[in-house]
């Protein structure tokens, strides 16, 4: 038996609100389905979770879906699916969008129903297109919701659920999109590893999302990371989808792929300490492009690269040459789009000249959060917590994430 397992494609991002950005995503899974599932032949594809960016799906994102998913229809694969935070239904809606793809048969989104705290799984289907397990061949693979912060409590309920609903002789897989305490990268209370391996008493194998990072636990509960980056922050993490062959004694090897079409990322830092004017910080920055920068290559997608400028800033922020080092770093790189990042601090910063190996600007910012945060007597003692959360909103927040998903870890927190 062999299937293909990925999650957070994230179909309809649009990163930094370039216009080649939802391209860039679907080209990347496109890819991954036909050279991973329909050249490999699997007996089926699992996605975990976060297959579209937003609950709101514009046209072209959907045109997307179809085309994707048809393809793989037209070769015989099945597609089994759970919703991820992403994906969810919106508050006035009976059906996510995953249900309505369901509906017209391109995929199984497999859930179990839950009545006031107990989990029931009912096998698929086909007439009403719903149910929270499916086999296929030898594998029976269960389904489950994003539980979020409420994740430590859903398990055992989940593990009791698939117990009572395993087969003799079948290779159990459950879909789960999760963070998973130690991976996780989210400012919300993870499950715990304890909880996750309440799972084995139920399961042979885990196909977990969410996390845009690569991990595996004990061979037995797996973490593609997402296919493409959302954010120039994930940059430097593996990410991919896994190819698994499972052999007759359920004995699993799951491989790590992270060879497709994808688009390249760079990041770059700049220290403007001792710079006397605008005109020389320029000319600094574009000698860094040409011995450093990441260049683009024929036949493959141009890269986006991230400068951010660090240190003591002499001058006011208005003579920084910030068009004319993103339009000549563009030329010099063939790069898709240049970000500039200005973190850096003015010299008269609280009124007083700051020495060269002064702190960073992010521990300045984390600093000057926790002094106001200690002169209101209800917080003083949470000052650091708090101080952390502030600045992993503040973070957050420059890397495009969703309001309704910062307020959410906001609320969580508190």
């Amino acid at each position: 038996m062999r299937f293909l397992h990925l999650a957070d494609v994230h179909l309809g991002c649009t990163r930094y609100q370039l216009v080649e950005s939802p391209r860039d995503f679907f080209d990347a899974w496109m890819d991954v389905l036909q050279r991973y599932a329909v050249n490999e032949k699997v007996d089926f594809v699992l996605m975990c979770g976060d297959f579209f960016h937003k609950r709101s799906i514009p046209p072209e994102t959907m045109n997307y879906a179809v085309e994707g998913l048809q393809l793989l229809k037209d070769s015989g694969i099945p597609v089994l699916t759970i919703e991820g935070n992403h994906d969810q239904k919106h508050t006035d809606s009976e059906y996510s969008w995953l249900g309505s793809l369901a509906n017209w048969g391109l995929l199984c989104l497999l859930e179990p129903i839950n009545d006031q705290g107990t989990f029931t799984l009912n096998d698929w289907d086909e007439n009403t297109c719903r149910g929270g397990y499916k086999d296929i061949g030898r594998a029976r693979i269960f389904g489950s919701h994003w539980y979020g912060a409420s994740a430590n409590w859903a398990i055992p309920e989940l593990t009791r659920a698939i117990k009572q609903n395993r087969r003799d002789g079948a290779f159990h897989i459950l879909m789960l999109h999760t963070d998973v305490e130690g991976h996780e990268t989210h400012p919300i209370p993870a499950l715990s590893i304890d909880s996750l391996k309440e799972l084995k008493q139920a399961t042979e194998y885990v196909a977990l999302g969410h996390t845009h990072r690569q991990f595996e636990i004990d061979n037995w509960a797996f973490n593609p990371g997402s296919i493409e980056i959302t954010s120039i922050s994930d940059y430097r993490e593996t990410r991919g989808v896994y190819l698994v062959e499972v052999a007759d004694d359920n004995s699993v090897s799951a491989r790590h792929i992270d060879d497709y079409l994808h688009r390249p990322f760079q990041r770059l830092d700049f220290d403007v300490s001792g710079r006397a004017s605008g005109e020389e910080i320029t000319a600094a920055i574009l000698e860094k492009f040409e011995y450093e920068g990441k260049r683009a290559e024929d036949g493959k997608s141009a890269p986006i690269i991230e400068l951010t400028l660090r240190g003591i800033l002499g001058l006011p922020n208005s003579q920084l040459e910030l068009k004319k080092i993103r339009d000549e770093a563009k030329k010099i790189t063939g790069a898709l789009h240049i970000r500039i990042r200005n973190h850096t601090t003015p010299l008269d910063y609280t009124g007083r000249e700051l020495p060269e190996d002064q702190e960073g600007r992010e521990r300045i910012e984390r600093r000057v959060v926790e002094e106001l945060v200690l002169r209101d007597n209800r917080f003083k003692t949470r000052a650091d917590e708090i101080a952390g959360l502030v600045i992993g909103v503040k973070r957050d927040a420059l890397n495009d994430e969703k309001p309704e998903k910062i307020a959410e870890a906001i609320a969580r927190f508190v």
